[in-house]
């Protein structure tokens, strides 16, 4: 008999406990189930002219990189790439830093593929930016900054072509 109580109790506790917890990823989406927008409640995000994305990611038109962010990864790179040094995992040999025979695998509102390899950021240029919030964090992809989700890996946003920055 206490073997039978004990089979049931243990369960219905899980369960209780699982019912009454409040959602701990609740204050990452807003109502229209975009991601938030981690510190930035009082910037408007970046638009084309008609609402549409102008760099061909997600349709919704939103995006985490501000002005000054862009500013901050332009001032790191454009004087490294215009001496001759390219960062981790890029050769050079004389068409810039691009990675060698490779199209952009990778696309904004989707996750990043597998067999993309991904650098961090160096430490002093993750500082100016601002860490990501939790949950995201800040990558290299060839020539391109991107913010992604952990654990998913969707490409959230992106700074794109930093070849074209200087």
């Amino acid at each position: 008999m206490q073997k039978i109580f004990l089979a049931f109790l243990a369960p219905a506790f899980a369960l209780s406990m699982f019912l009454i917890s409040p959602p701990v990823s609740a204050d990452k989406w807003r109502d229209d189930g975009h991601p938030g927008r981690h510190g930035h409640e009082g910037k408007k995000w970046n638009k084309g002219k008609d609402g549409k994305n102008p760099r061909g990611g997600n349709s919704h038109g939103h995006y985490y990189f501000d002005d000054r962010q862009r500013a901050i990864v332009h001032n790191y790179y454009a004087p490294r790439l215009q001496r001759g040094h390219c960062p981790p995992g890029l050769a050079k040999k004389y068409n810039g830093c691009m990675p060698p025979g490779q199209a952009k695998r990778w696309r904004t509102g989707y996750p990043l593929p597998r067999e993309v390899v991904f650098y961090d950021l160096p430490p002093v240029l993750l500082q100016q930016l601002g860490y990501p919030a939790p949950g995201y964090r800040y990558v290299r992809v060839g020539i391109d900054i991107l913010l992604i989700a952990v654990g998913t890996g969707m490409v959230i946003d992106a700074i794109q072509d930093l070849n074209a920055m200087h």
